[in-house]
């Protein structure tokens, strides 16, 4: 039940969101839902920072922000909270920070954990409103479930280059992110932005249209995009609403119990850590799958073949010792291994766990 605080706007409170007050279909009484409002947010990356500004902007009451990541450099192009002074710290402890100081009327939970089918459904259960800012097929087919299985609604949204999506799902009964999606793609067809680049203004145009559906929701005005899927392109500036329906699909009845093989994300036969490798260097031969401009900032030596020439440079790999194949994440070493084992018969190929970072 909202406490006797939640249920009244402080003076204060009424300056900070006067044009919210005046503003028909919000005024006082949507103003008070949104204060009384729990949304957790699903990453702090390129959809979670316009997500996480414009509901602090509007004033929800509790704000969660769940992710395991660090500020790097390259992110600065699109994840417009940080700053270089950010670099190497935490994103979501970043992000609350600078957030209380647009918002001091806002509580803000923060998360330094990776969301995974131990520590969703509590999570989620705590909260009204599920924004889904991950960029990876796992956590969504993950959050999606737990969306259904704590009967929350989830607000999605994707982008690939130039171009970007937005539904709401599980709402009033609505369809899933599974009716949309029944099945994954294979991870070769699905190249995240640190292998092909995106558009630095696109996640903010795709996630303050999710900050604009969880007020919607919140507030209870307009039309929800349930049952809708909106299509964005940059480049021509065309959208395009893509309507379809629940299906059996829709029906969870508990979690996967490992989302990544569901996605078909090998995990790495063989692992090796870095301290392991530092203490072992004249063990392995090196290959290097990340791109030019990572390699110049950072590497740890050997030779450099970017994941996408692989497949026309892979007979230059010195094969005389065992080979550990790195990269920012473990995920572009790890397909690239899988590639390499099907060339190479008697060659044994390390995955550098979890990468360079």
């Amino acid at each position: 039940m909202p406490n006797a605080k939640s249920q009244m706007l402080t003076n204060e409170e009424q300056k900070q969101y006067n044009r919210h007050l005046i503003l028909d279909k919000i005024g006082e009484e949507g103003q008070l839902k949104l204060k009384q409002a729990k949304v957790l947010v699903i990453g702090a990356g390129g959809l979670g920072c316009p997500v996480l500004q414009y509901l602090t902007a509007a004033g929800v009451g509790t704000i969660g922000i769940i992710d395991d990541d660090v500020v790097d450099q390259s992110n600065l192009q699109r994840q417009v909270l940080y700053t270089i002074d950010d670099i190497g710290k935490s994103k979501a402890e970043t992000a609350a920070h600078r957030l209380s100081r647009l918002n001091p009327f806002v509580q803000f939970h923060v998360y330094k954990e990776k969301l995974t089918n131990k520590n969703a459904i509590s999570l989620f259960q705590q909260y009204n409103v599920i924004v889904d800012g991950s960029d990876n097929f796992a956590t969504r087919y993950l959050t999606n479930d737990a969306a259904v299985l704590t009967q929350k609604p989830l607000i999605y949204g994707a982008i690939f280059k130039f171009e970007g999506q937005v539904s709401v799902f599980n709402y009033q009964g609505s369809a899933t992110y599974r009716c949309l999606y029944p099945t994954p793609p294979k991870p070769e067809e699905s190249p995240n932005c640190s292998e092909i680049g995106v558009l630095g203004v696109l996640p903010g145009i795709i996630g303050s249209l999710q900050a604009n559906e969880t007020i919607k929701i919140i507030c209870g005005i307009g039309e929800v995009l349930a049952d809708k899927l909106l299509m964005y392109d940059t480049l021509s500036m065309r959208q395009m609403l893509l309507k379809f329906e629940r299906t059996d699909k829709a029906e969870v009845t508990e979690l996967d119990n490992d989302y990544e093989f569901f996605c078909g994300i090998k995990t790495a036969t063989h692992e090796i850590t870095l301290k392991e490798l530092q203490n072992n260097l004249t063990t392995y031969n090196l290959l290097d799958v990340r791109e030019d401009w990572e390699r110049e900032q950072h590497h740890i030596g050997g030779q450099h073949i970017p994941l996408g020439e692989l497949a026309q440079r892979y007979k230059e790999i010195a094969t005389d010792k065992p080979v550990v194949v790195y990269c920012k994440s473990g995920v572009r070493s790890q397909r690239a291994i899988d590639f390499l084992e099907q060339q190479f018969d008697s060659i044994t190929f390390l995955n550098l766990k979890k990468g360079l970072g």
